[in-house]
């Protein structure tokens, strides 16, 4: 039987900034995208929605491997931005990208994002998540208007990219950098090693 450790990645998402925080780990890896069901009932703490999300993408993928010889850990990762006790997720036009942004601005938020990994072999799995406080400053209707119509944050959670011009907008964040793009990778590393993969 092949060892965990003679195997890769199969990354459950399609995010091209997942892709690029995978490759460069420099483990080989492929991308399988998930489908999963994303609704979630209201009432669910942000760890619970994160969570959630990430295994149900890693167990979409699981099981369309079932019946094939592709093995390896597969990765699913969900991430969403929390202001006050409001979940923003991804905004459905420019209108809402502005109206998000008018929310975040000036003040501090969290952002959350789940991991989770499934060995396709044994079924093996481990779900946890990380925490991020990322602040923005504030922000005239001209700066929201110009960089909710530039399109860089309208599928991201929260409506923008810390790692894109929404750099320019971020003051200070208070954990993970990675979290915020989407994918915890200190954490990760330490969940695939728990699978016999080390990143080093």
């Amino acid at each position: 039987m092949e060892s965990s450790a003679s195997r890769h990645i199969i990354l459950a998402s399609t995010s091209p900034r997942r892709r690029e925080l995978v490759a460069s780990l420099h483990i080989p890896f492929d991308v399988v995208p998930s489908h999963a069901d994303e609704t979630t009932p209201a009432g669910w703490t942000p760890e619970q929605i994160v969570t959630e999300l990430a295994m149900r993408k890693a167990d979409a993928v699981y099981r369309s491997l079932e019946n094939c010889d592709r093995h390896g850990i597969i990765v699913g990762s969900d991430t969403i931005v929390v202001r006050d006790d409001a979940v923003l997720g991804k905004p459905k036009d420019v209108e809402e990208a502005a109206s998000m942004l008018r929310s975040l601005q000036g003040r501090s938020h969290r952002v959350y994002t789940g991991v989770a990994c499934v060995d396709s072999l044994t079924g093996t799995r481990r779900v946890d998540y990380r925490m991020t406080l990322v602040t923005m400053r504030p922000l005239g209707e001209r700066e929201i208007a110009a960089y909710a119509s530039s399109g860089e944050g309208l599928d991201k959670a929260g409506a923008y990219a810390i790692q894109g011009l929404g750099s320019t907008i971020v003051t200070g964040i208070e954990g993970c950098y990675f979290n915020v793009v989407g994918l915890p990778l200190s954490l990760l590393a330490e969940m695939l090693d728990s699978f016999g993969i080390a990143v080093f």
